[in-house]
């Protein structure tokens, strides 16, 4: 069934094209109505009971969505193209319209989820003053305990358990938080006068839902504000501690938690040998969610709240962002960029954002100035997640620039660093961070800003990020020489110092990607710099150090071809001529044992080293001080033998 575009001016307030919006996107457009929420509802009515209905307005979704269900009807699309688009300083925007319209027709995956049950057994911790006003208020809901921090009075009451103590270690997440308190004392109710606690004693350890914490220490986990059921206020704030007081009486019953990553570990480079060499995700990890698990990094799927940083930064594709996936991402920035482009649109610009930005796009256009007609935003859950690869995608799918819009909370450091490596990629400066905290502030970033039309032809992105990084830098660059990356980036050449290298091959055997190489036939080491993850596992197991690591970027397709870092000719067995072996490895060897080593005195011994493997097996098995060697068999022992003893 066909969609029907719904269109809106939203009371004259905005200018639409819908001879541009219906060509570039295929769809049919409905005539311009000028209140479709209100006067004209009969039309929406209309266009959702056909059920092929897609609303250009976000705003009034709700009302949409009931008129929807009196009409036992499916729900409509919908999609914001006034505060997106038509709210702005430039007035015709018709070909930003089109490319949201076209955007909001892409299905986006559905999350993977797991149940979480929250039994309302919730921990207040913080002095009395504050942690038992708060636990009264929660007693009629949950299954409260508190932790006074202070020597406050006991209350007289039974609604709620009172403890003492210090908590000394907590771990997990919502619905099922671990906890080990020191000095711990129960409060015993028995007797008359004021209740009395128990003596103190350590060790002590339980497991609660949901955390209140009111202490105002030190937060109990990294990134609090991340970690689910951990509910964190200053004590000296009313407004605050009533706040987590109402969110806390939500927090029982069955809910759901999002799976935001997929983990391969054969991909991983984290060690290999117990020799450490990947920790990009370990370092930037906010929540603690990720951590060593032998010869692979492992992922608390409970503790994530994914932030994406580490899917980004991962050089092998180990860890993939999986709600929704990078191809979705990949088929949202092609669709915007080529819709808008037949539309008659040149050098747009993408604005990434999160929902802060939403609402900051919103405010602009309500009250300000709007956003640009060129710049089309591209709305994602994990603003981290949007590595250099996506970056340089957006560039070769069309667009001028890409911007990315922060939240206050949002970690600047890894999408500074995916900026950097982008930029040195073929970025050219395209890629920048909009780090602004007023919708006008947004605005006037926005305006009046120069932009050059990208030159690199558009080109189809498919594969994993690895991949979708390679073929768009190659695009993006003006020629095939290597540039230079920044310090810690997953590409780059492996340099050998041919004078300190022996040939050992411990590099080859704990390499995880396997860009280094032997050759079976003759002592040589080998490169491809296209496999190369810059993990640092072969600098680390290297015994003679002779292997540093250079960050770059090599464009050509000599990178993906092996070349020779380094041979030598073999030596070649003194028995049966079979080359084995590095010739200055041996010839090393026997001159520094010739006359020194009692072993290899007289008999020969030291030809041993000249031999291979099986030449030398033989000739210490046939040696008369063979080591294998045995007394001779005794003879066989007939009847006869027995009967002629016997008779003697």
């Amino acid at each position: 069934m066909t969609k029907q575009l719904i269109l809106c001016d939203c009371s004259g307030s905005q200018t639409i094209d819908a001879d541009v919006i219906g060509r570039a996107t295929g769809l049919t457009c409905s005539r311009i109505h000028t209140a479709i929420c209100t006067r004209e509802a009969e039309a929406a009515a209309k266009a959702i009971s056909a059920g092929n209905a897609i609303i250009a307005c976000q705003q009034e979704a709700q009302r949409f969505d009931e008129l929807a269900t009196e009409l036992s009807a499916e729900p409509p699309i919908f999609v914001d193209i006034r505060d997106r688009a038509g709210w702005n300083d430039d007035k015709n925007a018709s070909a930003k319209m089109a490319a949201l319209v076209a955007e909001s027709l892409i299905l986006a995956p559905a999350a993977k989820t797991v149940e979480v049950v929250s039994e309302g057994m919730c921990l207040i911790i913080g002095a009395g003053a504050v942690a038992l006003p708060a636990a009264e208020k929660l007693a009629d809901a949950l299954a409260v305990t508190v932790l006074l921090t202070d020597d406050a009075d006991l209350p007289l009451t039974r609604a709620f358990e009172v403890v003492r103590g210090k908590l000394t270690k907590a771990t997990g997440t919502f619905g099922d938080f671990k906890l080990r308190i020191d000095g711990f004392q129960m409060l015993n109710p028995a007797g008359r006068g004021e209740f009395s606690l128990t003596a103190p004693r350590d060790g002590a350890e339980t497991r609660c839902d949901v955390i209140v914490d009111l202490s105002g220490a030190t937060s109990l986990f990294p990134a609090p504000h991340k970690r689910d059921g951990y509910l964190r206020a200053d004590p000296g704030s009313r407004p605050a501690v009533a706040e987590v007081v109402a969110q806390a009486r939500e927090m029982v019953g069955t809910f759901e938690k999002t799976l935001y990553l997929s983990l391969e570990t054969h991909l991983c480079a984290h060690s290999r040998a117990e020799q450490t060499g990947c920790t990009r995700c370990l370092d930037i990890c906010p929540t603690g969610a990720i951590f060593p698990a032998g010869e692979h990094v492992d992922v608390d799927p409970m503790v994530c709240a994914g932030c994406g940083a580490c899917a980004s930064l991962c050089p092998s594709g180990a860890i993939k962002y999986d709600a929704p996936p990078v191809t979705h991402i990949l088929t949202r920035i092609r669709t915007l960029a080529e819709t808008f482009a037949k539309a008659g649109g040149k050098a747009p610009r993408l604005l990434v954002h999160d929902d802060h930005g939403s609402e900051m796009i919103s405010l602009s256009a309500r009250f300000g100035r709007g956003l640009p007609a060129d710049v089309i935003p591209l709305s994602i859950s994990a603003l981290a997640e949007f590595g250099h690869a996506e970056m340089l995608a957006a560039l070769v799918s069309g667009f001028a620039s890409v911007q990315i819009l922060p939240s206050p909370r949002t970690e600047r450091d890894p999408i500074n660093r995916e900026i950097a490596l982008a930029n040195a990629m073929g970025g050219e400066a395209r890629l920048s961070l909009i780090d602004v905290d007023t919708p006008d502030a947004l605005s006037d970033a926005l305006y009046g800003a120069e932009i050059t039309p990208i030159t690199a032809a558009p080109k189809l992105m498919m594969g994993d990020r690895r991949q979708v990084a390679r073929v768009a830098a190659k695009a993006l660059l003006p020629d095939d020489q290597p540039v230079a990356l920044p310090a810690g980036a997953p590409y780059g050449a492996t340099v050998v110092n041919k004078d300190a290298c022996t040939l050992c091959l411990s590099c080859v055997s704990l390499c995880p990607s396997g860009a280094l190489v032997d050759n079976p036939d003759k002592p040589e080491l080998r490169f491809q710099e296209d496999a190369c993850l810059q993990c640092g596992i072969c600098t680390t197991i290297c015994p003679e150090q002779a292997i540093t690591l250079e960050p770059r970027f090599n464009p050509s397709d000599e990178a993906m071809k092996l070349v020779t870092l380094n041979e030598e000719e073999p030596f070649c067995c003194i028995e049966c001529g079979k080359p084995f072996g590095v010739k200055s490895t041996v010839e090393k060897i026997m001159e520094k044992l010739a006359g020194k080593h009692s072993m290899f005195e007289g008999n020969g011994a030291g030809r041993l080293i000249q031999m291979c493997d099986t030449c030398r097996i033989q000739a210490q098995y046939h040696n008369q001080s063979n080591p294998f060697a045995s007394a001779d068999r005794p003879m066989v022992r007939t009847t006869d033998d027995y009967l002629k003893r016997r008779d003697h």
